[in-house]
């Protein structure tokens, strides 16, 4: 052998171990375009550029169709949009049809909805994203389903007769299934509103209702603004009767605990009649009323009355928590409260990132009731238009001690 090739047989050896240890081709990852035409038994839809950043400033939309006389079910199996209680920046809209059909629900955030279904072959999902984007969208996957399929799946239904009931798939026989989801449109007619009542109820227990949890809303879609109420545990919860001639009743269950479910009455009911022009009259302040921090309301003197027992009806939003940002503004103090216990919720705005809640309130007197940033505190209130808890002088405020949570567990379990 020719001496320039010696060097040359320790290489031509290491060769199949080198080519052994090259990293293998990373498998195919679909990619998604802005929007589409797709249809078919089953596929997947998602945001543009997934898994990466959604673009900014931008309107995609995705047109389903399953075969003829089969309805659309949409499940979502990943959602990271910026977060927002309203849903005003970026969200996902889905819609019954492909044209001008009723809107079934917006979404965004990072907490996945319930599978959705259409009552035809036909969705439309859509997706609008502002100026400024958060996150890596979405992916969902459509199938096609038999329509007013009532098995371990699917229930739920537009509910249009006078008075009627309605409950959990297996009720009463053996607890709900794990993984479904349900939606009840109540229609009445345009004069009447609608009473909704919970006869028996038993929904996996939880303080913020995350897991499975009965949503109730004004109106025929599913939109945070227009929630009632969204309830879970043992208690039934309090009768509900409608703003306008319709609800929308969701039921839904992860896919772990279970419980015994529910069962529910509706009844139309005749809009009363004003019977005089005088306002009438009220002890709470209203949530649409925005109070700035005049001389008359802060030289209160700055003192709480009366027990958690005899504040906690009359309060709008109850909670627990430690202040962690604080400002002052035009004489107010705005504060970030990161959420230890919700008893009361109404309207407060509560924005979720993992497993932390927070919510934004308004010392309206910057000087009364005085918070600390770092402290815990028992917070009772009212909320702003705009979701802002708003803390007045006379306002039940405290600080929060472990032996408080007992009291206000049972408040919680109380009927106002």
């Amino acid at each position: 052998m020719p001496p320039a090739a010696l060097p040359l047989l320790p290489l031509l050896l290491l060769l199949p171990l080198a080519l052994a240890a090259r990293p293998a081709a990373p498998p195919h990852r679909p990619t998604f375009a802005c929007g589409g035409v797709v249809s078919g038994e089953s596929g997947f839809i998602g945001s543009e550029g997934f898994p990466g950043v959604y673009p900014p400033n931008s309107k995609c939309t995705w047109k389903i169709t399953v075969p003829e006389g089969k309805v659309v079910v949409l499940s979502f199996r990943y959602l990271d949009l910026e977060s927002d209680n309203l849903c005003r920046y970026d969200f996902v809209d889905v819609y019954n049809g492909h044209a001008n059909g009723q809107r079934i629900g917006r979404f965004c955030g990072t907490v996945k909805p319930g599978a959705l279904v259409s009552s035809s072959n036909k969705m439309l999902v859509q997706m609008t994203s502002d100026a400024n984007t958060a996150g890596s969208g979405f992916i969902a996957k459509f199938s096609a389903a038999e329509p007013h399929e009532r098995g371990d799946q699917y229930c739920g239904g537009r509910l249009e007769k006078p008075s009627g009931s309605f409950q959990t798939p297996n009720w009463p026989d053996r607890d709900y299934p794990a993984g479904v989801t349900c939606s009840w449109h109540i229609v009445a007619p345009k004069n009447q509103l609608i009473e909704l009542k919970f006869e028996k109820f038993d929904v996996e227990r939880d303080n913020y209702c995350r897991y499975d949890y009965v949503a109730v809303f004004n109106g025929g879609e599913i939109n945070d603004a227009k929630r009632i109420g969204k309830y879970c545990g043992d208690s039934p919860p309090a009768p509900i009767l409608s703003e306008r001639n319709e609800l929308l009743i969701q039921f839904l269950s992860d896919l772990s605990l279970t419980a015994d479910g529910f069962i529910g009455h509706y009844k139309f009911r005749p809009k009363k009649l004003p019977t005089t022009t005088v306002p009438p009259t009220t002890t709470t302040v209203p949530a649409t009323t925005t109070l700035k921090p005049t001389v008359a309301l802060c030289q209160q003197k700055c003192r709480r009355s009366g027990t958690l027992e005899s504040n906690y009806c009359s309060s709008n939003f109850v909670i627990t928590g430690t202040v962690i940002t604080t400002m002052t503004r035009a004489g107010s103090l705005h504060a970030t409260i990161s959420i230890i216990n919700v008893y009361k919720e109404g309207n407060l705005a509560i924005q979720q990132a993992g497993k932390s809640m927070s919510a934004k309130i308004t010392v309206v007197c910057k000087q009364c009731p005085l918070i600390r940033r770092g402290l815990n505190y028992i917070i009772m209130g009212q909320v702003e238009e705009d979701g802002r808890g708003k803390v007045l002088p006379n306002s039940f405020v405290m600080s929060f001690k472990t032996k408080n949570q007992k009291i206000l567990n049972a408040l919680k379990n109380k009927t106002c």
